[in-house]
């Protein structure tokens, strides 16, 4: 059996990979091209959450090297060729080959004696933006941009690391992709408390007619908004799926609200489950009003109207935030967030046209 190199964190990896391998072939073959060098994008690398299990998929020494629109296309097959034929097969123990599986477009690392089909995306900042994310961030966002672009894919684009920006267009894009802006933060923010408010009755309605799975599945649901909601408090993209419990974990809520959380979740009866999370609505509201975002809401919990549950009443939350919003567009939007606050199907979030289509529809209702 073949002893694995020592892991390596993808990022650091791919700096290696840049600084003592593709520059020193760019110098040399490209000198006159000015370039750009980072690794964004997917990959749990890019967030910061790869382990040694990254490896056996699309991980490995990878990079994107940007140009200029112009180099691009008249450089661009050039030098994607040149590092093909000149590129170490090995690099710190990884080989530098990826090969198809036969799964889609999913490649893995493999050993191989001639030219390497290797991870070195060459193209110019904004075709790949527009290709991620649907738009190209240098030419303007609009809040229809922003509302229709996951999360997932805004971490994508502001994670990862930037080794070199001699194009010059990394680090403004970055920056203004970094986070909402206020009036759109305040907007999903209130959307991300509506999804609370439509369902907390219902772990106690559920749980009283007998029906403790529906009564589980929608506490879960509950704690997966709570979770996304901190992070979106905390100005951090929340992950999908996978990641999401690694990022919560990083934010300054995780350490109280975690415990709770795990209790909600290995609740066998209807009235713990309520009992925790009433608890962790209260101190999620009540880190909603350490933010200072609006006036100060009342964080306690209260019954369901004349019915005996025990709820936030979070929809309190949604009106003190639109309240607060300056924009009157933004103000009138439907109450339906962004792109993966209304859309839960993988296939589609993962495709810009579809989030772009979508979210058009629901802001031209306003």
């Amino acid at each position: 059996m073949v002893t694995p190199p020592p892991f390596i964190p993808g990022l650091e990896l791919s700096r290696r990979f840049y600084v003592q391998a593709v520059r020193p072939l760019l110098d040399e073959n490209a000198p006159g091209v000015v370039h750009s060098a980072a690794h964004l994008g997917s990959g749990s690398e890019v967030l910061g959450f790869d382990t040694a299990r990254s490896a056996d998929h699309e991980w490995g020494p990878r990079l994107q090297i940007f140009l200029k629109a112009q180099d691009a296309a008249d450089h661009g097959p050039h030098i994607t060729t040149m590092l093909s034929e000149r590129l170490p097969k090995i690099f710190c123990g990884y080989p530098t080959h990826f090969a198809a599986t036969g799964d889609g477009d999913i490649r893995v690392m493999r050993a191989t004696d001639g030219p390497v089909h290797h991870r070195v995306e060459v193209t110019d900042p904004g075709s790949w933006f527009t290709a991620l994310l649907g738009f190209d961030p240098s030419q303007g966002v609009t809040p229809a941009d922003w509302l229709a672009t996951p999360t997932q894919r805004l971490a994508e684009v502001t994670g990862g690391a930037v080794f070199h920006d001699g194009v010059g267009e990394l680090a403004t894009a970055r920056a203004g992709l970094r986070w909402y802006p206020r009036d759109l933060w305040l907007y999903v923010l209130a959307c991300q408390w509506q999804r609370v408010a439509q369902e907390e009755a219902f772990v106690g309605r559920c749980g009283e007619v007998g029906d403790e799975l529906g009564s589980a599945v929608v506490a879960a649901r509950l704690v997966r908004d709570l979770m996304r909601l901190c992070l979106l408090m905390d100005r951090r993209y929340p992950p999908y799926s996978k990641w999401l419990g690694s990022a919560f974990a990083r934010t300054p809520q995780a350490s109280s609200l975690a415990p709770l959380l795990s209790t909600v979740l290995a609740a066998t009866d209807w009235h713990t489950r309520e009992q925790h999370l009433a608890r962790a609505y209260e101190a999620v509201a009540t880190v909603h009003n350490e933010l200072a975002l609006t006036d100060a809401v009342d964080p306690t919990t209260r019954p369901y109207h004349s019915r005996p549950f025990q709820v936030l009443h979070a929809e309190r939350f949604t009106a003190a935030l639109t309240a607060h919003i300056t924009d009157p567009a933004i103000r009138a939007l439907p109450v339906f967030g962004a792109a993966d606050q209304f859309i839960d199907s993988t296939d589609v979030l993962v495709h810009s046209e579809m989030t772009r289509t979508a979210t058009r529809a629901l802001v031209n209702r306003s």
